[in-house]
């Protein structure tokens, strides 16, 4: 079940749905706005051009409230807003059409499981031959919490837990290698 403004509003009040800063104007009948933060993360060139999942990534961090993307550009960025989920609760990260229609692609794995608590990492793409100014603060996506039929047995404690910024990938600490 999809979540309402209602829902919402009773949560963040009765603080079982944690969203900070949070503005009346982006809870929305069935979302919530999420904003654009400033802080934006690159993948720093390699000695041999390649990145592998074996590895630690490197990231070049940047602290801006306007970051040009240009045209097929990547680039991690966060979320302004800071969440808390219940162990009922999961989310799905969509993104703006208006900022699709750009040529701006706002992914995140587009999933929020129950317990998270952290800033969004969202990961950014321009399809455009033009270049993009982001804007910390600008909406660019909305989240859609969802009630699940119970709550988890595990909830998310995994290796995202609790991050602030845009968090690089860590899918050099996975242990699903056999070898």
């Amino acid at each position: 079940m999809i979540l309402s403004d209602r829902t919402i509003n009773k949560m963040l009040k009765d603080r079982t749905l944690v969203i900070e800063p949070i503005t009346e104007a982006q809870i929305q009948p069935a979302s919530v706005d999420i904003r654009l933060g400033d802080t934006f993360s690159i993948v720093e060139d390699s000695s041999s051009g390649i990145i592998t999942m074996q590895n630690k990534i490197n990231y070049k961090i940047i602290k801006t409230n306007k970051y040009v993307l240009l045209p097929g550009q990547f680039i991690l960025a966060t979320t302004m807003e800071y969440f808390e989920l219940p162990d009922n609760i999961t989310a799905f990260v969509e993104g703006r059409s208006s900022l699709g229609r750009m040529g701006l692609f706002i992914q995140n794995a587009g999933w929020v499981d129950p317990g998270f608590k952290g800033e969004i990492t969202l990961e950014l793409f321009n399809a455009n031959r033009c270049a993009i100014e982001l804007q910390s603060g600008r909406r660019v996506g909305q989240l859609v919490f969802a009630k699940m039929d119970d709550k988890a047995l595990n909830i998310y404690n995994g290796k995202y837990q609790g991050q602030r910024g845009a968090t690089g990938s860590k899918v050099f600490m996975d242990n699903d290698i056999k070898n």
